[in-house]
């Protein structure tokens, strides 16, 4: 997509993101029976404190159209990464606006800064069933399923591990 650019968040931008976050995971049927998980994904300003929230805007109209969060291990968010890895959570883009690019702009970013920071890998979890969209986009910009981060925070509730090797990478 053109005219899209991908920055950090800032808390102007909390809430188009706690709301286009929770859209996207209502509208791919990852909410149902979720627990309270929607208050998590609406809970921004604590995700920004332990995390980088970084954010795909449309440079015309300065509209958010999608979100994710960068974390490092021992942060509260992070759920897979060890030593040297980064991870990335919540990816979600506004419904409206999915298939034009933004998703894999926030993955791009995400890769680069944990390039940045020189790690050595990026981890991610995907929910089992998750649109096959968003399983195509990791496996085509290179992520490998990694069955021994599966795991499972709920009953009912599987998520598969993805990772992608930095190393030789520039």
């Amino acid at each position: 997509m053109t005219g899209l650019s991908v920055r950090r968040a800032d808390p102007t931008d909390f809430a188009a993101v706690a709301r286009l976050t929770v859209a996207a995971y209502e509208a791919d049927g990852q909410l149902k029976g979720e627990n309270g998980y929607g208050v998590v994904l609406a809970d921004v300003a604590t995700r920004a404190e332990t995390g980088e929230v970084l954010v795909a805007v449309d440079e015309a109209t300065g509209e958010v159209l999608g979100a994710v969060t960068f974390v490092l291990p021992g942060s509260p968010y992070a759920e897979l990464c060890g030593p040297g890895e980064a991870e990335f959570r919540m990816l979600a883009v506004d419904p409206s606006v999915q298939g034009r690019g933004a998703g894999a702009a926030l993955v791009r970013a995400c890769v680069s800064r944990a390039t940045e920071l020189g790690c050595s890998a990026v981890v991610i979890c995907v929910r089992s069933g998750m649109a096959a969209t968003a399983h195509r986009l990791y496996e085509r910009m290179g992520f490998v399923r990694v069955p021994e981060k599966d795991w499972s925070p709920l009953p009912g509730v599987m998520l598969l591990g993805l990772r992608l090797d930095l190393t030789g990478r520039a």
